[in-house]
């Protein structure tokens, strides 16, 4: 791939997998890379990058920063489990809308739309080896999944017959510089806040960052040697190494020095108490419920995807094993999230024989 000869823009270009793209592209020796945020960020402006700050739902903002660009990468998204609809629809599907629109009004011809498998299946049962030929479910449990389908939609339907369209949905991204999924974990269960929901057997499909990362390099790529086909292509991406997550996270917590979950709660009691508090918190300002219907379903049922047409098409395969990702991992919550975490008591060096244990 002749990067050299690529502008590509990135949209949520400061998040924590936008940036990370921004950073492979940069060292790949791609001629210009634009970051389009809501905030400053200088890290990504020292490096190289062009940094645009906007608003993914202005239109003219975003049209006008995708101008002379080759590529467009979709990272924007609001993400999480709770809060209006008005704003997960606003970021999610008109920031979709915009991007698409910057597309055709700039004549750029790929875009890389990262989307998510929670499009893909309702998450109280479990999900097996789905491949990408499973219909679109007809309800979701969380306003994310619901606008994200919807964007995934406009965007592998979007009329502009000369844009090519790869829409990538990696499974649950983690790794050193995550400020959301495993720290929101570790504080929660240093804090002995976390259950096990279910039997505590449930295989899920995680995506390290670099993992994440080359699956979009891929993609353009193989848009590249299609010779810009107006393909319309939807893949799942993970590490392709299921784990048990309680055991998994278990894992985690042990090399961090954080006591381990152990106390367990049924499933449907679990989804009855997460009902109750979602209604419980539709009062403003009681902020985001501790637990939802969609937490307790994605951590009681098992969620991993064949990535094979990925393999196939894209040329994707995890570019860092599971022992490497989890060690690189356990040295960057050491430093950036455990002194956070009140009175923990970490051992004092990451033990060499930190790795997860896949299961098949």
């Amino acid at each position: 791939m002749e990067w050299k000869n690529e502008q590509i823009i990135i949209f949520g270009g400061s998040g924590f997998l936008g940036s990370n793209i921004a950073r492979k592209l940069l060292k790949e020796g791609c001629s210009k890379v634009i970051c389009f945020n809501r905030g400053p960020a200088p890290e990504l402006k020292q490096l190289g990058a062009k940094v645009v700050r906007g608003d993914i739902g202005n239109r003219s903002a975003v049209v006008a920063a995708a101008a002379g660009c080759t590529a467009v990468i979709h990272t924007a998204a609001k993400t999480g489990v709770w809060g209006s609809s008005r704003e997960y629809y606003r970021t999610n599907v008109v920031g979709t809308e915009n991007v698409l629109a910057s597309c055709r009004e700039n004549r750029i011809k790929t875009l890389i739309f990262t989307s998510s498998p929670s499009v893909a299946y309702s998450p109280d049962t479990d999900v097996v080896n789905m491949n990408e030929q499973a219909p679109y479910p007809t309800s979701y449990l969380a306003h994310y999944p619901a606008t994200k389908a919807i964007a995934e939609k406009k965007a592998l339907g979007e009329p502009n017959k000369n844009l090519a369209v790869v829409a990538l949905r990696p499974h649950l991204i983690w790794g050193p510089g995550d400020r959301q999924l495993l720290p929101r974990v570790i504080h929660r269960a240093a804090e002995g806040k976390l259950r096990i929901i279910g039997n505590g057997r449930n295989l899920v499909d995680l995506t390290y960052i670099d993992n994440a990362v080359q699956a979009h390099l891929d993609a353009i790529g193989f848009l590249r040697k299609n010779g810009g086909m107006p393909l319309r292509k939807v893949y799942f991406i993970s590490d392709n190494a299921p784990v048990a997550i309680w055991e998994w996270l278990n894992d985690v917590l042990q090399h961090l020095g954080v006591p381990p979950i152990t106390r367990k709660i049924e499933y449907r009691r679990a989804l009855a108490v997460a009902g109750m508090l979602e209604w419980l918190f539709k009062i403003p300002f009681l902020g985001e419920p501790p637990l939802t219907k969609f937490t307790v379903g994605q951590l009681a049922f098992s969620h991993y995807f064949d990535i094979s047409a990925a393999g196939n098409d894209l040329g994707y395969k995890p570019v860092v094993e599971p022992a490497d990702a989890m060690r690189a991992a356990i040295v960057w919550l050491r430093e950036y999230v455990l002194p956070q975490v009140k009175g923990h008591n970490a051992p004092a060096s990451v033990s060499s024989d930190a790795s997860v244990n896949p299961r098949s």
